[in-house]
């Protein structure tokens, strides 16, 4: 070769190790603005989720900014419950009729149990070769690499991110594994911080409800009304369907809503609980809120006897329960019950840690209702005893000295029909004077309900109150001492058999006409309700009678429904025991 040549070829080489170097500066200069760029849509993600302090919102974001960061198809976030399975389950890249499709979300098996059990970063370059794959349910959309990191909320386990499916390459890389960890610790504070606020606000709302039955208890409201302010704020800051307050029956192990609001109110009204009930006798002798996850379920949830299915009447249709004391120490006057749709959210620490306190105002109110019935009933009487004793000193008094004064006259009336005047009169008399001491023994009997107001009236109002459902006054016939023989409890029940079976007539019956009687005798209370309507169809719901039947074993009685003996109608017979001499409460 001759040297020209050799001098050209020496001449290439630099040029060569020019472009070699120019071309991996143009790598590394590519590399590190990709880097950058990375960098950058990560201090981003970061910032966009910290912004938040919704708590829904901020795992939303979380997610959304995964799927961005490791340009993955497909992500989700899984909340690990308090039984170490996924008690919630955001997903991205998987449309709404897709996720129809594919059934019910995830509840912690497979690849995605795999990261509950080890909380550590999981990198898969095929799910289905990982010994933990079970594959996919029907219509679930194919899936190979996988990446899922932990987040955690200090040293809790809140709960995972899982991607799936890189969009640019086969599988993720250590650079993937390392951002979205990176992203993971940021979602932990950011979820720290959200929880936070939330419990602010949660510690708000029950201060500013507290607040208000403060305020109506020192107002003098109804107890109904302070009542039903108690239970319509528990259920609306815990986010219940249903609440009620149910007081223990004097005398008695039984209890008896005395107010309930959301779903089935009106079916629960007028229920007898039984207090051996799992979960309501574990509320009466706690000084701590008792939880079950499901009432059908849970082993508190089941009654010793008489429940359909281990479910109490009053938990029918319910899921998730939370029953508190109202009052401590093993003498709660009763409990506040609140439940959700079967399938939703336990109650968590958070709802039923401050439902304790607030549970105490209600027994607050019902200590006040009863000390202020107490006052109105020795007020009413020391009434009755001052008329009484004015009507014996004063009125008697007078009209016996009138009887003996026209008595006396009578001797010096010579016509015959004068004196046959003065004789009706003097008559006349004595049966006003029979008349105003049968009215102060009447007055001065101690008997009556919690209420104040005896048997025979309350049932006369009842039976009133009916005539504008039925449309007609049905018919009244009361026999015996009612009001002075019929302890206050019975007297309750009573009432409460007569209303639910006046209204099952009003709304199921058709009838024309009703009778209503209520008799005591020979140690027996004996109501009955005859009507000529259509009788009871069996398609008619049977909790009222349920009711009915539940209030005369109480009370070692029964209940018989039978047709009526004149033709078409029914005959509802309510007998109870009623103990000699008894008398009620007051």
């Amino acid at each position: 070769m001759s040297g020209d040549g050799r001098e050209r070829s020496q001449d290439h080489l630099p040029k060569l190790r020019l472009d070699e170097l120019l071309g991996e500066l143009q790598v590394r200069i590519d590399a590190v603005r990709g880097t950058r760029d990375r960098l950058h849509s990560l201090l981003e993600a970061v910032l966009s989720v910290g912004r938040e302090l919704d708590l829904p919102q901020v795992l939303r974001s979380i997610v959304e900014a995964a799927v961005v960061l490791v340009d993955a198809e497909y992500g989700a976030l899984g909340v690990i419950g308090a039984d170490r399975r996924l008690a919630e389950f955001l997903t991205v890249g998987i449309g709404e009729e897709r996720r129809e499709q594919i059934g019910d979300l995830p509840s912690g098996h497979g690849i995605l149990g795999e990261l509950i059990r080890h909380p550590e970063p999981l990198r898969l370059p095929e799910l289905s070769e990982h010994p933990a794959s079970h594959g996919f349910p029907p219509n679930h959309p194919p899936m190979h690499s996988f990446l899922g990191v932990p987040i955690r909320v200090r040293d809790e386990v809140f709960g995972n991110l899982y991607l799936t499916e890189k969009r640019s390459d086969k599988e993720f890389d250590a650079e993937d594994e390392a951002v979205l960890s990176t992203l993971a610790v940021a979602a932990g504070v950011a979820i720290e911080n959200a929880r936070l606020y939330e419990e602010t606000r949660l510690r708000e709302r029950w201060q500013q409800a507290s607040g208000e039955v403060t305020r109506l208890l020192l107002s003098g409201a109804p107890s109904a009304r302070v009542l039903e302010q108690i239970v319509d704020a528990a259920r609306t800051i815990v986010s219940a369907d249903m609440g009620m307050i149910a007081e223990r029956l004097p005398g008695e192990e039984a209890l008896s809503p005395a107010l309930a609001v959301g779903l089935g109110a009106e079916r629960r009204h007028g229920l007898v609980m039984s207090a051996r009930d799992g979960l309501v006798a574990a509320a009466l002798t706690s000084s701590e809120p008792v939880v079950a996850d499901d009432v059908a379920l849970d082993a508190l949830g089941a009654l010793d006897e008489g429940a359909a299915g281990g479910v109490p009447q009053w938990a029918v249709g319910l899921g998730p329960v939370v029953a508190v004391p109202l009052g401590a120490g093993g003498k709660a006057r009763g409990v506040l019950l609140l439940g959700r749709l079967p399938g939703s959210a336990p109650f968590g620490e958070a709802a039923t840690g401050p439902l304790l306190a607030f549970a105490g105002q209600a027994a607050l109110a019902l200590e006040l209702a009863e000390r202020r019935r107490d006052a109105e009933q020795i007020a009413l009487l020391q009434d009755r005893d001052r008329i009484a004793r004015d009507l014996h000193d004063l009125a008697i008094q007078r009209l016996f000295a009138a009887g003996m004064t026209l008595q006396s006259a009578q001797r010096f009336m010579e016509h015959p029909e004068g004196r046959e005047r003065l004789t009706r009169t003097v008559d006349d008399l004595d049966d006003t004077i029979k008349i105003i001491r049968s009215t102060i023994f009447g007055l001065r009997a101690h008997g009556g309900s919690r209420e104040g107001a005896g048997l025979r009236g309350r049932v006369s109002e009842a039976v009133q109150t009916a005539t504008h459902s039925l449309g007609f006054a049905p018919g009244l016939r009361i026999e015996g001492l009612v009001d002075t023989d019929v302890p206050g409890g019975i007297a309750d029940h009573a009432l409460a058999v007569l209303g639910e079976a006046l209204s099952n007539t009003a709304r199921h019956s058709g009838a024309q006409s009703v009778d209503v009687r209520l008799r005591l005798a020979a140690g027996e209370l004996t109501l009955t309700v005859t009507d000529d309507g259509c009788g009871i169809a069996d398609d008619v719901p049977r909790s009222g009678l349920k009711n009915m039947e539940e209030r005369a074993a109480v009370l070692g009685g029964t209940l018989t429904l039978t047709e009526r003996p004149e033709g078409s109608g029914t005959l509802l017979e309510w007998r109870v025991p009623v103990a000699a001499g008894g008398t009620a409460p007051g």
